[in-house]
């Protein structure tokens, strides 16, 4: 799979971009895992316009991560153009539109997913930035709106026409948010529209190498993107990579994945400061699979999840480890 000159080769699996999670540091991490592809936070447009500094600080990429893309969302066409040209300066592979977010704070506003509501808004927009910028343009949206309006196929032909050159759709309308289970059949159906020549990228509840592998087969998708699945899991990649690759998954031991949560976190505090390095890595430690099933873990995840500095943390994580994941 190609996006403009960045090859991805046969079944590429992409980090999806997340807020609060897909940071620099854990970008480096799943490629380094095996992710083909990382995507930033979500960046807004109007951020970017007015150089808030925590906004332009989300455009820095490593050489490490490349093929990376920035994501960009907003919902006029001026700074959505504006916010392209300052985010192709921080040499991104790709520029991702973002019409899929379903929170209301962006989607009730008319961002994200709130332009499947203004259909010709949302191809303004493509068609401006697609012109503004030099590098690839990719979209990521949704099925639509809500049940009855369904409109990804047709929706699918116009954002080619705009000139996109890949478009990832999850499987969920603005209404489902993350609710229920995705449904992909109709991304299998933009994939198989013979007036599509872009790369098509499915997403939604990827959450096992199996699964995966299965997708790939039922839906022929060119590429699939993995969000939340891999949230305090970045060896989810080098999972799915080999499953795809010989139908086996690694072996990867529970040392191996603490010394991986260990790295966020002492990377996270040293990007941010320890206190808020701390709050911004709970997510990951919330989520992970790497403690689910340890009996009687409930206090000490409290704990974990309430610790406050960066030897209170170790402290507890020194003592799981050496209790329960030997």
């Amino acid at each position: 799979m190609r996006i403009g000159n960045v090859d991805l080769g046969d079944k590429p699996v992409m980090l999806a971009p997340m807020e609060d999670v897909t940071d620099q540091s854990f970008r480096q991490i799943c490629r380094e895992q095996g992710a083909d592809m990382v995507y930033t936070e979500f960046v807004s447009a109007d951020a970017l316009v007015r150089s808030v500094n925590s906004t332009l600080r989300k455009l820095n990429i490593s050489d490490a991560e490349r093929p990376a893309a920035i994501q960009i969302y907003g919902k006029d066409i001026d700074s959505m153009t504006e916010a392209a040209k300052i985010a192709e300066a921080a040499h991104p592979e790709v520029i991702d539109i973002n019409f899929g977010c379903p929170v209301k704070k962006v989607a009730g506003k008319g961002a994200g997913a709130g332009m499947l509501r203004n259909i010709p808004l949302m191809l303004a927009i493509t068609r401006a930035v697609v012109n503004a910028v030099k590098v690839p343009v990719t979209v990521k949206t949704r099925l639509g709106w809500d049940a009855d309006s369904k409109i990804i196929v047709e929706l699918a032909e116009q954002l080619q026409d705009c000139g996109i050159q890949a478009l990832t759709i999850h499987g969920r309308t603005r209404a489902q948010l993350y609710t229920g289970e995705a449904d992909w059949t109709l991304i299998g159906k933009v994939k198989a529209n013979p007036r599509m020549h872009i790369p098509i990228i499915g997403n939604g509840d990827i959450t096992t190498p199996q699964k995966l592998a299965d997708y790939y087969n039922r839906y022929g998708v060119d590429g699939v993107m993995v969000g939340r699945a891999a949230i305090g899991a970045p060896w989810i990649f080098r999972e799915m990579k080999q499953f795809l690759a010989d139908g086996t998954i690694p072996e990867i031991s529970n040392r191996n994945k603490m010394q991986l949560l260990r790295r966020q976190i002492t990377e996270s505090i040293d990007r941010i400061d320890e206190y808020r390095g701390i709050l911004h890595i709970r997510r990951h430690l919330a989520a992970t699979p790497l403690f689910k099933g340890i009996p009687n873990f409930r206090e000490t995840r409290i704990a974990m999840l309430q610790a406050a500095t960066y030897e209170q943390l170790n402290e507890i994580l020194n003592y799981v480890e050496s209790h329960f994941l030997q």
